[in-house]
């Protein structure tokens, strides 16, 4: 399994995936799914300080992302770490059944307006929940887990059926 993790987190790159999850493992590249950052040279440059040399990181928009998901899949000499920042870039990635039989960590979505609280790291608009809710009826595999050694909670147990 090439794509070793598929985490949606806020911060992106930051020492819990690098080390917390990029080490155990394994991961030789990561990257990062962003509009926005695929454009900004220094953001790109800000993110790489915490990487460690022996990781490739790169930065692609979303359209370029999921063009190339079924290749990271498939890919037997990288093990890969696909960053999202939000729930909607996310589904913007997953269109077209782009990530159909995967599995998607929820890992760090933090309080703001709106939002309610699931878990200590995680919390999700009644939007959020419904895009999550649609990409699992896709045979997404949703479940949350902030680091390797926690118990993963699946989506159907963080919201359950109304």
């Amino acid at each position: 399994m090439p794509i070793v993790l598929f985490r949606v987190d806020e911060r992106l790159i930051h020492g819990q995936v690098v080390v917390g999850w990029g080490g155990p493992l394994h991961a030789d590249r990561i990257v990062v799914v962003d509009d926005a950052i695929a454009d900004s040279p220094w953001e790109q440059e800000l993110y790489c300080l915490g990487v460690p040399p022996e990781i490739e990181a790169s930065f692609l928009g979303v359209d370029a992302a999921r063009a190339r998901v079924a290749g990271w899949r498939g890919d037997a000499l990288h093990r890969t770490i696909v960053l999202v920042r939000d729930v909607a870039t996310l589904r913007r990635v997953a269109e077209e059944h782009a990530l159909r039989g995967d599995e998607v960590n929820l890992g760090g979505i933090h309080h703001a307006a709106g939002r309610e609280r699931l878990l200590p790291y995680l919390y999700l608009t009644a939007d959020e929940g419904a895009a999550l809710r649609g990409l699992a009826a896709d045979e997404v595999r949703i479940s949350a887990r902030d680091l390797p050694a926690s118990r993963p909670v699946p989506l159907e147990d963080l919201l359950p059926a109304r």
